[in-house]
């Protein structure tokens, strides 16, 4: 039986990339996202990357925990099919062998599951009512090792002048648009200088 579990496993992965068996607990992936908001997230941020997970193996296998209809648990392979052409980049913790332990990766799961299920959050408040995807992430390492991975900013602080981000701000509040309510963006969890990049395709 153990021997049909490990050949099982070996054939799942098969259409991962190539490094898959290599991705931690714990580790954050960024894509490209299709949505129709994805642009407009990607000039108010001046990122390439408009949305992100976070890495959690169940039952042995990678999936990618993020906010998307819904927070909720998505398998690798599809998670990246999903992103324009494919392209992703994984980080991970700049001390995560030491700061990601048993215990805390414990806490890490725990902290996520209070969070599973929670709908996603077109307006990017900043509340557990409605999760969008890179909230969702900072809040489960701020939760579990009490540590900011990147510096929110005020809305009003993000690049609001293209057209496209003006539509998408309009559509979504009128002419009232929150300007100091607190975001965290990926572009902003991206280029903290916790993490490292440990995969890119």
């Amino acid at each position: 039986m153990r021997r049909l579990l490990i050949l099982l496993s070996l054939f799942c992965l098969t259409g991962l990339p190539v490094n898959a068996a290599d991705l931690r607990d714990g580790d954050i992936i960024f894509q490209v996202s299709r949505s129709p908001q994805s642009k407009a997230i990607q000039k108010a941020t001046g990122s390439r990357y408009s949305h992100m997970g976070i890495i959690i193996h169940r039952s042995g296998f990678p999936q990618v925990f993020e906010a998307a209809a819904k927070v909720r648990y998505t398998p690798l392979s599809d998670w990246i099919r999903r992103g324009v052409h494919g392209k992703y980049v994984v980080k991970r913790l700049r001390n995560a062998d030491y700061l990601l332990n048993g215990e805390t990766l414990s806490k890490l799961r725990r902290v996520a599951e209070e969070l599973r299920g929670k709908p996603y959050d077109p307006c990017f408040e900043w509340s557990d009512t409605r999760i969008y995807c890179s909230e969702l992430v900072w809040k489960i390492y701020k939760r579990t090792l009490e540590m900011e991975v990147g510096r929110p900013q005020k809305l009003g602080d993000l690049n609001l002048s293209a057209p496209i981000v003006r539509k998408a701000l309009q559509k979504r509040y009128g002419r009232r648009i929150p300007l100091g309510e607190k975001v965290i963006s990926p572009a902003a969890m991206f280029n903290s200088k916790e993490l490292v990049t440990v995969e890119k395709e």
